[in-house]
């Protein structure tokens, strides 16, 4: 692991002075490298299916884990449009000049050594190679066990493309074991070569990382994300929403958890909506007025109100108005995501000012929250933090700054 890490730290500082031009060669060449590869990702993607459903992996890890062609093209297409994307080093920021003629100018500059440790989704393997290289960081993959022959078929790729660049293969490094105490090294014993962890999974992983972790984090523990219905939502839009940011990809950390209703909202609209998504195949845990508009939905319980179920269930309340819901999802919500449908200006405005959340929506799905849907190109995760980086983490966000300042002679009186 020391030796990953003093690999590493040599490729920042090689990235680090890396021209826009051989960055994005080495994306480009990545990219047509995993077109090429496709049959043999595909296969190792098959190998680790077989082994988690033998390990009996539910649904939407399963989900989270399958590749097919779609996925593999999407992992080169996600390359492509990073190398399209401007370079965020050396960008200024701010630029001005003080009264004794010093010019001062903030830019930017990446963090260095990055580590992200991720669970099933070998995509990650892709999306966070490419934003770290772009953004000048040297990276250590670490994924999990359950993607471990996907994630090494991708890293390949990626290899061949810091290859045909010229670029050191220590850019961007695999952990080459499956074995726990590698994720200790990389969180209590790797301070001297890592700036910052980003954990990518599950609430046991991310709840380690952030109690273990010697050096930043960033990252999201839950994604309880919210829609709201308004008594001025168009009732054909609320419940494509709804369906949409529920049942789209259950697995994902945009998923809504739970519906609020406004108890001003028409007659009927609750009903219809709660009918649509039990219909669609989705469980109902609901307060006492959704029992009432649909004998299917289940009695919902303090928990389920601040519960990720990452799977065909909901929570659903109705709620006094926009003020009230906006204090149901300061109550239980984790800072994710949430979405408001409605047709009145005001009230929309007043839910996106009054949500404290990395992102938030008017008349739109929550399963937008999404890097590559933000024009990002790709994403290595959606930060909750109110530090450094929130919302979707992309190239942007794994820079840092410096100040240049630049003088005539100056010197600081007495």
């Amino acid at each position: 692991m020391r030796a990953l890490g003093e690999s590493a730290r040599a490729g920042a500082a090689a990235l680090a002075a890396a021209p826009r031009a051989l960055k994005d060669a080495a994306l480009a060449a990545a990219a047509a490298a995993i077109r090429s590869s496709a049959a043999q990702i595909l296969a190792a993607n098959a190998q680790d299916l077989v082994v988690a459903r033998a390990r009996g992996l539910g649904a939407s890890l399963l989900d989270r884990l399958l590749l097919d062609a779609g996925r593999v093209e999407a992992m080169a297409r996600g390359l492509e449009e990073i190398a399209a994307l401007p370079d965020p080093v050396g960008a200024v920021i701010a630029d001005w000049t003080r009264p004794n003629g010093l010019r001062i100018q903030r830019v930017r500059v990446p963090l260095g050594v990055i580590g992200i440790i991720y669970e099933s989704r070998p995509n990650v393997t892709a999306d966070a190679g490419g934003l770290c290289l772009k953004s000048g960081n040297a990276v250590i993959l670490r994924p999990g066990s359950e993607s471990v022959h996907s994630s090494a078929a991708i890293h390949a790729c990626l290899e061949r493309g810091l290859a045909a660049a010229g670029l050191p293969a220590a850019c961007i490094q695999r952990v080459p074991t499956t074995d726990r105490d590698a994720v200790r090294h990389l969180l209590a014993e790797m301070a001297d070569y890592i700036d910052v962890i980003v954990p990518r999974g599950g609430r046991g992983l991310i709840e380690r990382v952030q109690r273990e972790a010697r050096v930043p984090v960033i990252g999201h523990l839950d994604g309880n994300c919210h829609v709201y219905v308004d008594r001025d939502a168009d009732l054909a839009m609320a419940t494509a929403i709804a369906i949409n940011a529920k049942l789209r990809r259950t697995g994902v950390c945009g998923s809504a958890e739970t519906l609020l209703v406004d108890a001003g909202a028409p007659r009927g609209h609750l009903a219809a909506l709660l009918g649509a998504l039990l219909d669609a195949g989705c469980a109902v845990r609901g307060d006492a007025a959704c029992q009432a508009a649909d004998a299917r939905v289940t009695p919902a319980t303090e928990l389920d109100w601040s519960t990720e179920y990452l799977d065909r269930i909901i929570a659903a309340r109705v709620v006094d108005g926009v003020d009230a819901a906006i204090r149901h999802i300061g109550s239980y919500g984790s800072a994710h995501t949430e979405s408001i449908v409605t047709g009145n200006t005001a009230t929309a405005e007043r839910f996106l000012a009054g949500v404290d959340s990395a992102i938030v929506l008017h008349n739109a799905s929550t399963q937008f929250a999404d890097g590559g849907e933000f024009g990002m190109g790709a994403e290595i995760g959606i930060s909750t933090d109110r530090f450094h980086a929130r919302g979707p983490v992309g190239v942007e966000q794994l820079t840092s700054y410096k100040y240049v300042v630049r003088g005539a002679g100056q010197i600081r009186p007495g």
